[in-house]
């Protein structure tokens, strides 16, 4: 399987060096401007997890591949990116104006979980186009990013994840209210959300997670400590699916993440799916996708 993109790796890829903040492995974070490309040269983002997060700006008109997704940016917006979520950004000659912050989970260490946002979460959205206005507000809020980040403010740290906080809840504000914003947190919605951080804190599939060990609404209500009666209804009242659609949903998505962009074969990827035989995953990916999981592959 493809190695996940490490801090470490990012930086010698660009630069051939490395902060101290990695090296130790604390709290890190950085800004850059986006390289221009030279003429008639083309360079592309490579598909792959990171684990770390990254927000960018650009102007230009790009393409971002999630999984099976691809988003096109036509003339400039702001991007979200998580160590859950693989992606590629093509087309990096066109951007005419781009920067963009990195920075790893312990950089928010006992200042909140990131996760809990929609935007980076696997069916967020990730792409936010921007109009004039807006470019011009995040604009200002990075200016603000690099002028903290020079200084020698002995504080300037809590700043920037405030400034981070900031480019968030700016994209958040962006997206349309839903429904289940504005309602009061009950006891269905504790248990769905409980529900879903546990799916998703099977994934992904990779070297020191190769396989789900949570497969049916069973499973997970014997985790959560309720009657699995209790979790469907629960997750029917709160998200108007069903548990096993939602399970099946998340394996069906990391199938397809698999298929293309690992070196896994199609019984290893049953496997590591929690598939008891090949024909099962056969089955149950044709079902869903209409074609075999070879031919997806080979598509």
């Amino acid at each position: 399987m493809e190695k996940i993109e490490t801090l470490e790796d990012f930086y010698k890829r660009k630069f051939d060096w490395m902060p101290e903040s990695v090296r130790k492995e604390i709290g890190h974070f950085n800004i850059f401007p986006h390289e221009p490309i030279e003429a008639g040269k083309t360079r592309a983002i490579p598909y792959k997890r990171r684990d770390f997060y990254k927000i960018m700006f650009v102007v230009g008109n790009i393409e971002m591949n999630y999984a099976d997704k691809v988003v096109e940016v036509k003339k400039q917006a702001i991007l979200y990116s998580n160590p859950q979520i693989p992606y590629q950004c093509n087309h990096l000659e066109r951007i005419e104006e781009g920067i963009y912050c990195i920075f790893n989970t312990e950089f928010f260490h006992k200042f909140g979980d990131l996760n809990q946002y929609s935007l980076f979460q696997p069916k967020g959205n990730h792409v936010f186009e921007l109009t004039d206005e807006q470019a011009e507000q995040v604009k200002l809020i990075y200016k603000k990013m690099n002028e903290e980040l020079q200084s020698d403010y002995i504080h300037k740290y809590d700043l920037l994840r405030n400034m981070v906080f900031e480019l968030i809840h700016f994209a958040m504000k962006i997206q349309p209210s839903t429904g289940q914003d504005k309602t009061h947190i009950n006891a269905s919605q504790r248990i769905s959300t409980l529900f879903l951080e546990l799916l998703e804190r099977q994934f992904p599939i990779e070297e020191n997670h190769p396989k789900i060990n949570l497969r049916s609404a069973s499973d997970f209500a014997n985790q959560l400590n309720v009657h699995v009666n209790h979790l469907n209804r629960a997750i029917k009242e709160t998200t108007d699916k069903t548990t096993t659609q939602l399970i099946a949903d998340r394996v069906l998505q990391e199938a397809k993440i698999l298929l293309r962009h690992s070196q896994l074969n199609i019984a290893e990827i049953a496997f590591s799916l929690g598939f008891v035989e090949v024909t099962h995953f056969n089955n149950f990916f044709k079902k869903h996708v209409s074609v075999s999981p070879s031919k997806f592959r080979n598509a």
